[in-house]
């Protein structure tokens, strides 16, 4: 594998920073072990590493800090496991509780900007066509390659700090033009457009997406080309989490796919797969292991809800309360932006509880399970039941916040034609 010259010499250890070194020594043995050619310079970093699952990342990112690694890009933080505006949210017990807090820490000392959001690209940190960058978070990193057009692969816990302070990632995968060409095609034409433009309807296709493509690149075609970000962010979180998706591309959203065949190179596709309505309906219904009745919370923001969902949220509301909590997990740029006007105190006053700095599936917030949960995030049906004992129970925000203020589930079927 070619090496720079500044490569060797921080790998030799004669400039004395045993950080950057230790870093430089994993990226460059991942990138041997992927069998990349060389490294690539990177403008940008997201971390998913600052979420506690154990003592040794703690103390893996302590050791880093105090060789004296610091990160060399713009690099922010996701989520972690603790609301550092209201720690006791969390019951995680007290050593744990440390332990989560010390991890955080840690990447603050690195130098990482501590968004500790995982929708890093409505805060702020927006990586343009082209630039490459090492981002963790499988939605983020979905979001960035389809929507944005930069370039990443899906990087893991302490590779992707690692990244973040050598500034370089291995030269492999969607880095590169050849592995960024669709090879699966998936029409949504057949579909009504009033159905392909509803808020509901993109989380769930992008629960089809992770399932039929798996970790293939694919291209979606017959889309509406208005979609807004909360929308794209609902579909690439479902795709990465029903599948290893990190790249689909959108006919006329993508900056690499202005039509289907450029997205193909050109080639014909490997295979076509004609989404009906009825396959729309199931994959819909596979997002909820309970049924109709009584649920135990509502959760929203997976990913974290951004300015513009609070208000639908609260709008949706109108001012009529919630018998079940809501939780509603956000960064803080965007609670910030509701307590410029006390839509935070509105949305309060109805019953919701705000989360920030982490969510209610990584972190035990919710309820003693068993209970259901009602969500209309793909994500966190996806993972509900497994990360906290819960039973998923999907729908619109409109179904989320009427069953919410009556207790148990209600769904409006009339948006699914």
């Amino acid at each position: 594998m070619y090496l720079s010259g500044f490569e060797k010499t921080i790998l030799s250890g004669s400039t004395g920073q045993r950080g950057d070194q230790m870093a430089l020594e994993i990226v460059a043995e991942t990138a041997r072990m992927l069998g990349a050619e060389r490294l690539v310079e990177i403008e940008s970093s997201h971390i998913d590493g600052c979420l506690y699952h154990g003592d040794s990342g703690v103390l893996f990112c302590e050791k880093l800090v105090t060789e004296g690694a610091r990160i060399k890009v713009p690099t922010t933080t996701n989520v972690g496991a603790l609301n550092l505006l209201k720690p006791d949210q969390t019951r995680l017990p007290p050593e744990q509780r440390k332990m989560a807090f010390r991890l955080m820490v840690a990447h603050e000392k690195m130098g990482c900007t501590p968004s500790w959001t995982c929708a890093p690209y409505q805060a702020g940190m927006r990586p343009t066509l082209g630039q490459q960058v090492a981002w963790g978070e499988s939605n983020a990193v979905a979001f960035t390659n389809t929507v944005l057009g930069a370039r990443t692969n899906r990087y893991g816990d302490f590779l992707d700090i690692a990244c973040a302070i050598s500034g370089r990632a291995p030269y492999y995968g969607l880095h590169k033009d050849e592995n960024r060409i669709a090879e699966m095609l998936i029409d949504v034409s057949g579909l009504s457009p009033s159905l392909i433009s509803t808020d509901a309807f993109f989380p769930v296709l992008g629960a089809m997406i992770g399932r039929l493509a798996g970790e293939t690149v694919c291209v979606v075609d017959g889309m509406p080309k208005h979609a807004t970000d909360d929308q794209l962010k609902a579909l690439c979180a479902g795709a990465a989490s029903t599948g290893a998706v990190a790249l689909i591309h959108i006919t006329g959203i993508t900056p690499e796919a202005p039509d289907a065949a450029t997205a193909l190179g050109g080639l014909e596709p490997k295979e076509i797969i004609h989404i009906t309505h009825d396959m729309v309906i199931e994959a819909r219904n596979s997002l909820s292991l309970a049924k109709a009745g009584p649920i135990d919370s509502v959760a929203l923001g997976s990913p974290h809800f951004s300015n513009e969902e609070c208000r639908s949220l609260l709008t949706l509301a109108n001012g009529q309360k919630f018998k079940v909590p809501v939780y509603i997990c956000l960064g803080r740029h965007t609670l910030e932006q509701l307590e410029a006007d006390n839509a935070d105190k509105d949305l309060r006053n109805l019953g919701a509880e705000f989360v920030v700095d982490t969510c209610v599936v990584v972190t035990p917030i919710l309820p003693e399970s068993p209970g259901v949960m009602m969500t209309n995030s793909a994500k966190f049906a996806h993972y509900a039941t497994g990360n906290t004992g819960h039973a998923p129970v999907f729908g619109t925000l409109f179904d989320c916040v009427k069953s919410a203020q009556a207790g148990h589930v209600i769904w409006d079927q009339g948006v699914w034609g």
